[in-house]
């Protein structure tokens, strides 16, 4: 018998031991691998509790206990080195096991683990809102010799004689003083450094409804109700106001839109004039001015030309930049079709579908498409506009237009239907989740022929779940609206229910159809066949609603401060300007809308999301509540009737400036002294 060697060693035993443990992990594991060969997916995650094997050097447990020493056994057959097979990814999911091993049973397999997901656009939006906000407040002014500083150096000239009366009227009126709440003044009061003084005054007293200030007291000869709440106002300041004349707009629509070309020829005169003279060179009072019709009797008035072009928009455009989209694109004559409705021009101002840029989705220079999509644009309602700028005030305008905005007479007089009085609505979760609107199918001058580009039409008209669902199985075409594009992947409309959704929250209708020629019943033969009327319901009512949409009527709409001061959350679109614009942030203070409104479906699915069949989208109730409270919060500190009369009292102590011979050299410096 051979001598067999000497006894082997413990740990070469071990060795062998766990060599031939691998080998038979091996063979088991490819002949798992077989029978799950049919798997769709390419990972499998074997969530089985399954004991790992020991590892050298681990301490003692009831799965791991301290190994005893193997017998000795024979050498295993020589193996030959394994192929280098190619590894899967491994993805690591943390399991427990079970306190108890129980017999294993087939369990369905968990989906893979997703990247997290990007934040929706509107979480950005708002996110960035907040930021805008804050910085904003990190600008406000509580003292004279700041406000001054800050004046100086964001207009480039010493501020107005009274300056230091304005500030503390502001002060003692517990106003948020940010210089920029102010920039519409200087916005619509630039061009007019590049007119002679004496053209400013009589081209002022000279208009046929004014409201004229002299020994600081304001009358006017005109009874129209929007004169006489203007003069209202006026009233309240004019014992702090120098002489002047201020020419008023009666129309809803506004009316001077000079040349692009003219505007900035005078905006270059007025960037020329942006000095400030040494302190002791200053004039610090204002001139007296003579009554009207004895005032620069000498000076000739310029022929205003007053057109009715229509389509309105080949007057608007003329405000445009000469290479701006507006300015070189077809003016549309035909509106008796579907309106093409695109968002193709819509990338400027928008993130994701969804407004980013406010003030530029208001703009339509590089949205020529609006041409068809606005009552405006296709046929006011009355149309008298003149290319010669000259100082006319009004309270609502276009990007374009040149007129000097005051808050409009519906904010100043509180009247019920505009405000709702004083009930702002219940607390947020106490009111229903529905969309309300009510209104007139105003707009401007709708037709048999032009009505399906109006704004309220295809508002009203898109919010209708009937209506889409019709759409939705190609039994009605929509005839003056469009299907949201695939950008906002909606979930209702991928389940091809989104009428069925949209009627669980839209509260939506006509309470007049307005017809022309008018018909008596509030019906109209042309639209009739697409809408009904519904019953009226009182603003007060409305803020029952959560969400409350602003569109547009012949001019802005009116309700937007309303709005704003109740407990619900605006959505607003337009393509006009207020006096407020500059105070309020868009997805801080409430939801911006583009004038197409195909991101209104978006902007509802973020807020109520989605419960259907197959499809859920969580909703966001506790950002619009948030949106709504601090909208509601910041106009009570920024749009209350002290901040209209503050407002006014800074724009007409720089609207006199502009009319004083001694302009040039005429500020408050008091300071510098």
């Amino acid at each position: 018998m051979a001598y067999p060697g000497p006894p082997r060693r413990t740990a070469g035993v071990v060795r062998y031991s766990l060599l031939a443990l691998a080998l038979l992990s091996v063979l088991l594991y490819f002949r798992h691998s077989a029978q799950n060969a049919g798997l769709t997916s390419p990972f499998r995650i074997d969530i089985d509790p399954k004991p790992d094997p020991p590892l050298e050097g681990a301490p003692p447990t009831p799965e791991n206990p301290i190994p005893q020493t193997p017998a000795p056994v024979d050498p295993p057959p020589p193996v030959e080195p394994p192929v280098e097979e190619v590894k899967e990814p491994v993805v690591v999911v943390d399991v427990p096991p079970p306190a108890v091993e129980e017999p294993a049973v087939e369990e369905e397999q968990p989906p893979v683990a997703k990247p997290k997901a990007p934040p929706h656009p509107i979480d950005t939006l708002i996110e960035a809102a907040e930021k805008t906000f804050d910085d904003l407040l990190k600008k406000e002014s509580h003292d004279l010799k700041t406000a001054a500083a800050v004046y100086r150096e964001r207009r480039g000239r010493h501020p107005p004689p009274g300056f230091d009366v304005w500030f503390k009227f502001a002060q003692d009126n517990g106003a948020v003083m940010v210089e920029d709440f102010f920039d519409q003044i200087y916005h619509d009061l630039g061009p007019f450094w590049g007119l002679p003084p004496s053209t400013m005054r009589k081209e002022a007293w000279d208009y046929e409804m004014t409201i004229n200030i002299r020994n600081h007291t304001a009358s006017t000869g005109s009874e129209w109700f929007w004169t006489q709440i203007w003069l209202n106002l006026t009233k309240t300041i004019e014992h702090m106001l120098p002489d002047m004349d201020i020419a008023l707009n009666a129309m809803d629509e506004p009316r001077v839109v000079a040349p692009w070309e003219d505007i900035n020829r005078y905006m270059e005169t007025e960037r020329k004039t942006r000095v400030m003279a040494p302190a002791h060179e200053v004039i610090s009072e204002f001139q007296h001015l003579a009554l009207p019709g004895e005032l620069d009797r000498e000076v000739k008035t310029r022929d205003k030309e007053w057109e009715d072009t229509r389509p309105f928009w080949q007057v608007a455009s003329r405000g445009c930049h000469p290479d701006s989209l507006a300015r070189q694109a077809e003016t549309m004559s035909d509106f008796d079709h579907t309106p093409v409705i695109s968002l193709a021009h819509t990338l400027p101002h928008t993130y994701k579908g969804y407004v980013s840029n406010y003030s530029l989705s208001t703009d339509f220079c590089h949205q020529p498409d609006l041409q068809s999509l606005h009552g405006m644009m296709i046929a006011p309602l009355s149309v008298s506009a003149t290319k010669t700028m000259f100082p006319i005030f009004g309270g609502s305008k276009l990007p374009t237009n040149n007129e000097i905005l005051l808050p409009p007479p519906m904010y100043w007089s509180n009247e019920e239907r505009f405000s709702g009085g004083d009930d702002h609505g219940e607390p947020w979760e106490h009111k229903m989740d529905e969309v309300v609107w009510r209104g007139v199918a105003t707009g401007g001058l709708n037709t048999a022929t032009n009505w399906k580009g109006f704004q309220r039409h295809r508002f009203v008209a898109m919010t209708n779940g009937t209506k889409i669902s019709g759409a939705e199985s190609w039994e009605h075409i929509p005839e003056n609206w469009a299907m949201p594009p695939s950008l906002y992947n909606l979930a209702a409309q991928q389940e091809n229910k989104l009428g069925e959704w949209t009627s669980k929250w839209s509260n939506t209708g006509f309470v007049d159809l307005s017809c022309n020629p008018p018909e008596t019943t509030g019906t109209c033969s042309y639209t009739s066949p697409y809408f009904e009327i519904v019953p009226g319901m009182k603003m007060s009512d409305q803020f029952d609603r959560k969400y409350v949409p602003d569109i547009d009527g012949n001019s802005f709409s009116g309700r937007y401060r309303g709005f704003l001061m109740s407990t619900s959350l605006p959505i607003k679109a337009t393509i006009f300007r207020e006096w407020h614009d500059s105070r309020l942030v868009p997805w801080k203070h409430f939801v911006p809308m583009d004038n197409r409104f195909m991101d209104f479906y978006g902007i509802m699915e973020y807020f109520l999301g989605y419960e259907g069949e197959d499809i859920k989208v969580p909703g966001h109730d506790d950002q619009a509540g948030k949106i709504a409270l601090a909208g509601q919060e910041w106009a009570n500190k920024v749009l209350r009737k002290e901040d209209m009369q503050i407002y006014v009292l800074r724009l007409l102590l720089e609207y006199a400036r502009l009319g004083d011979d001694n302009r040039d050299k005429l500020g408050w410096v008091d300071d510098l002294l």
